[in-house]
């Protein structure tokens, strides 16, 4: 067991220790109120320690800038940080009140706090309650702005890595962040604003008009 931790990466340790966690919180008390909780347990490993249901910061930029709303992007972190920024179309439901939310089962689900911490529990919380589609948004609010908002340059890049740059610039700008470049290196990192382009945006204090629910349970 111990050979088999050490030869894992970086994220996937993180994310068994994160499985454990949820294992130690399901048992310790249900901080979601009644009710029983079934787990299968070799589909939730293997899930986690795979990361097949993580979603990339950048793959959700590409959806929110394509338009798709074929999902449910949840932030989990108090209405307080929402207000002060979110990434746009998320929602505000934080963790403790998840219970009440109405999120359904058939729709797609991505997670998102700071880190992937809280992210994590949601997510085993729901996949132990039967949500199929629930996602963790892999490295949620952090990677976000390093990855979406503020890019860096890349040293001593070829022509894919330079080109690569360039589409992360313009993904920057659309969502209101600025690319670091050499000339911006230096400087201090710009405070982080809400989009101003046309992309939807959340609002303060208030969730986002609800889409139609799908039947089906």
């Amino acid at each position: 067991m111990k050979n088999f931790f050490a030869n894992l990466s970086t994220n996937k340790k993180f994310a068994l220790i994160a499985f454990i966690l949820g294992i130690i919180a399901l048992f310790a008390g249900n901080p979601y109120g009644g009710g029983t909780i079934k787990v299968n347990e070799k589909e939730l490993a293997l899930s986690t320690i795979n990361n097949s249901d993580k979603v990339t910061v950048t793959d959700l930029a590409d959806w929110i800038i394509q338009g798709k709303a074929d999902f449910e992007l949840v932030d989990l972190r108090s209405q307080e940080k929402y207000n002060e920024y979110a990434i746009p179309n998320a929602q505000c439901i934080p963790i403790a009140q998840l219970p009440e939310s109405d999120l359904l089962r058939n729709q797609k689900i991505i997670f998102y706090s700071d880190d992937d911490v809280a992210a994590s529990q949601a997510w085993f919380i729901f996949k132990s309650k039967g949500y199929k589609g629930v996602y963790i948004l892999d490295g949620g609010l952090n990677a976000w702005k390093e990855k979406v908002l503020f890019p860096k340059a890349p040293i001593n890049a070829g022509k894919a890595e330079l080109a690569k740059f360039e589409k992360a610039k313009e993904v920057s700008k659309y969502f209101g962040g600025q690319a670091q470049t050499d000339s911006t290196l230096s400087e201090s990192k710009p405070s982080i604003q809400l989009p101003t382009s046309n992309v939807g945006t959340p609002k303060s204090g208030s969730t986002p008009p609800k889409k139609k629910k799908r039947e089906g349970c």
